[in-house]
């Protein structure tokens, strides 16, 4: 059987660093208040004319570096945004075209935070399916550009940044000790879409719009769904929690984070945590995890890693893989 073996990972993040006291000039918000509520200490903010596909495109260019390849070995480029360049082309074909690949194919998958899970899940398939043979996973967000600086409920939450993963087809036994991918698991429910959203776009407003976002109901959907998935996808790939070496969440909240890993009885010492230091970078906060923990020597061959994610729309779900 075919399998997604990941091969590389890389990572960039605006130099403009913001500290949470920078929101204490604006807003009836402290340091304190915003640490204790989400974990989250500071985060980075793009440039004026730093963009979504320039993030991505470093992402990109770092993680060819780090597994040692160029453009020309990639097949194609599958990119997780909500906050694209421009309405359209995509922004994984401004990657490719800033690369210079000159052949495959690229573009872009929107699922919100959980935008990176289901752009894993597309490229095992495209792997699976002998479609291409390596494909670029990036996640790239610019979110700074859709805050409401009035609404400290939401505008401390979240950042920009972008991680990038190369997965290549390596064969495999089919069973839970293959390197690669083992299972996917998918999931929506559009009925819940008021619970967070962006109140403009092309076809209803003619705007971009802001992030609204009903907190308490969203929390309470996350720590449910979040458990729900990782324990499905496990049992696809035939392991359990105990199997785990390394849970890498969606970098939201903290006590998401933590609530969901108490769910699974997995230790936090298990967990990788960059939302300190980076906030809720949505699609990216995983591939941005990933490639932090990988630069960190923490993944070894063989680990069992499990990530996991829930976004806007609503969707969610997880992706487990052995590194």
């Amino acid at each position: 059987m075919r399998r997604s073996v990941v091969r590389g990972t890389g990572h960039y993040l605006p130099s403009r660093v913001v500290e949470n006291s920078f929101f204490e000039q604006t807003l009836d918000t402290t340091d304190e208040w915003i640490r204790t509520r989400t974990g989250i200490e500071r985060r980075h903010f793009a440039a004026e004319d730093e963009f979504t596909s320039d993030l991505a495109l470093a992402a990109a260019r770092d993680a060819l570096d780090r597994a040692g390849m160029t453009a020309d070995d990639i097949d194609a480029i599958v990119l997780a945004t909500s906050t694209p360049d421009l309405t359209f082309p995509a922004v994984a074909t401004m990657v490719q075209s800033g690369l210079g690949m000159t052949r495959g194919f690229a573009y872009d998958v929107q699922a919100v935070c959980a935008g990176f899970v289901f752009a894993l899940a597309n490229a095992d398939g495209l792997i699976r399916t002998g479609q291409a043979d390596r494909v670029l996973v990036i996640g790239a967000e610019t979110f700074s550009r859709i805050m409401d600086w009035t609404d400290r409920g939401t505008c401390v939450l979240f950042g920009d940044g972008a991680g990038a993963v190369i997965l290549e087809a390596a064969e495999g036994k089919g069973d839970s000790s293959d390197r690669g991918i083992l299972a996917c698991d998918l999931n929506s429910d559009g009925k819940l879409r008021d619970l967070l959203y962006v109140d403009g776009g092309v076809s209803r407003t003619g705007t971009a719009g802001v992030l609204r976002m009903q907190g308490n109901l969203v929390f309470r959907h996350a720590v449910e769904k979040l458990a729900a998935t990782a324990n499905r996808v496990l049992d696809k790939a035939g392991l359990a929690p105990a199997d785990v070496d390394w849970l890498v969440p969606h970098q939201a909240n903290l006590r998401i984070i933590t609530g969901t890993a108490q769910k699974m009885g997995l230790p936090v010492e298990r967990v990788v945590l960059t939302v300190a230091d980076h906030g809720n970078t949505s699609a990216a906060s995983i591939p941005l995890a990933l490639s932090v923990a990988d630069r960190e020597g923490r993944f070894k061959q063989g680990d069992v890693v499990l990530t996991e994610a829930i976004g806007g729309g609503m969707s969610w779900g997880s992706v487990v893989l052995r590194w």
